[in-house]
């Protein structure tokens, strides 16, 4: 093999790897529809055991009462329901609010006071965890967030599942609840299907959860002391810590699609990039400090085993942790080639997006049948999720010279050789340029008098380069070092039930 054939092979090796993200996608897709033969629901039954909710809460006075008084009106036994609100040192009225709560509900609602404050949400959460463990009275915990409203039947609906002594925690459907939502949290709200009612069906089925949601976590009282009776300090996704943790120990995680949570969402680029960062740094220690479970058999525990070493498990993890870095390797390839071998870069370049355009339609058609309620007020956002400009890639991919040729000639225009070669680096570069552009949609909206143009500009650039962008700025923050801390999103009470 020469050199230069050698080099074609390795820039075409880099565009197929640009191809993995895609098909992991398509894979979890695909088991979606399974999830309604291979689930739990034929090993739960009706089940209401003693649940101590865990509410922290640092400056929440603006969204707690409506979130208390919503568990206090649950479909469930209100003798078998206690709340405790772990107050993390609040400055404003959260006490005051907490204690109005408590004086209407006595004996259900608890206000723990922490005096020394701010060092984060899994301090807080284990200052109430060992207030709940040092009685018998708990059997199972249900951590949540101060600003989610729980429907009535969902408690009931994820304690069924605890029915089954071998699932040790469950987790709810976060669905992005604000009553008059802006184009971010509209765009969070079609993610949140694809990443929570899909993705975690697809789980489901492959016997391996990634994350139980922060804002619904329940656990067996047995299951969190199997865990050390506490939640993880050292990592910003604790979530995720607990439920590696729970199925290394031989339990399920399980999934509830019918258990719905609203939550409110970011409705910034700014506050959304401010989480994302935190979750994706999270992502990274995690998939460090669990390295020796990645594409390992099942290890051989007292329950038969767990799934977070598979094969598949593992692909989809990977996937998505590498998103940036797959987009950015398809871009490097196909410009490489477009240099040494022109008639190769044509042909991996329509290759790799008639696969993007087949996984953009499936996808998007499924995720808007998948939850009809969100779908509702999220479809445009869901059609332009990749970004208008990626549109105009995929429709250049499907019918070669309709821009170069087709759509100047309506304008009696004829395009250059240097434009088309312009026009072609360009497309074969999409994936990277999309990301680099995404963090002018968070500059332009830190400016005040060009605010105005981020919204349209998160639509041409796309929300999906965008998350992609976040995570490629978080992974160089915990390269670099950058302070470990906990920074949570202001909420201000948008959440309609």
């Amino acid at each position: 093999m020469t050199w230069h054939e050698l080099l074609v092979v390795t820039l075409v090796v880099l565009v197929l790897l640009g191809a993995v993200p895609v098909l992991a996608g398509l894979f979890q897709y695909l088991l979606v529809p399974v999830h309604a033969w291979r689930n739990h629901l034929d090993r739960s039954a009706p089940y209401l055991p003693r649940v101590v909710v865990i509410v922290p809460a640092w400056n929440e006075g603006a969204v707690l009462a409506p979130s208390l008084e919503r568990l206090m009106h649950l479909e469930y036994p209100p003798d078998r329901l206690r709340v405790l609100v772990v107050d993390d040192a609040s400055t404003d009225d959260t006490p005051d609010v907490v204690l109005a709560k408590a004086a209407e509900h006595p004996g259900r609602i608890v206000h723990l006071r922490r005096e020394q404050g701010g060092q984060g949400k899994a301090h807080t959460l284990n200052h109430g965890i060992a207030h709940a463990l040092a009685d018998d009275w708990m059997q199972a915990l249900l951590i949540m967030d101060a600003d989610v409203i729980y429907r009535p039947d969902s408690l009931r609906r994820m304690t069924r599942h605890l029915a089954d002594d071998e699932v040790g925690a469950v987790t709810a459907f976060i669905r992005e609840g604000s009553g008059r939502p802006g184009s971010v949290a509209r765009f969070v709200g079609y993610e949140y299907v694809t990443a929570q009612a899909a993705a975690r069906r697809a789980q489901n089925v492959m016997g391996a959860m990634a994350c139980l949601a922060g804002g619904a976590q329940l656990h067996s009282r047995a299951n969190l002391e199997a865990i050390g009776g506490r939640i993880d300090t050292s990592t910003l996704a604790e979530d995720t810590y607990s439920t590696f943790l729970t199925q290394l120990d031989g339990r399920r995680v399980v999934f509830e699609p019918a258990a719905v949570v609203l939550a409110e969402e970011p409705d910034s680029v700014r506050a959304l990039w401010k989480q994302r960062v935190r979750w994706a740094r999270g992502n990274v220690q995690i998939t460090r400090t669990f390295s020796d479970v990645w594409f390992r058999r099942p290890w051989p525990l007292r329950r038969g085993g767990q799934r977070l070493g598979s094969l598949t498990f593992g692909f989809v993890w990977f996937s998505v942790y590498l998103l940036p870095v797959a987009m950015s390797a398809a871009a490097v390839g196909l410009v490489g080639l477009w240099f040494v071998a022109q008639t190769t870069a044509l042909t991996a370049f329509q290759a790799l997006w008639w696969v993007a355009v087949a996984a953009y339609v499936f996808v998007t058609v499924t995720t808007l049948l998948l939850d009809r309620e969100t779908a509702r007020r999220t479809w445009f956002q869901g059609l332009t999720f990749p970004g208008l400009l990626a549109l105009v890639v995929m429709t250049a991919a499907w019918f070669p010279g309709l821009w170069e040729d087709r759509i100047p000639a309506l304008f009696g225009l004829r395009m250059t050789a240097t434009g088309r070669d312009v026009w072609q680096l360009v497309l074969y570069a999409w994936p990277l340029l999309a990301m680099l552009a995404a963090r002018l949609v968070r500059t332009v909206e830190g400016v005040p008098v060009l605010r105005v143009l981020s919204v349209p500009l998160l639509y041409l650039i796309g929300f999906g380069p965008l998350l992609c962008a976040i995570t490629l700025d978080a992974y160089v923050k915990q390269w670099r070092g950058a302070a470990t801390t906990w920074d949570k999103t202001v909420k201000t009470g948008r959440v309609v039930g």
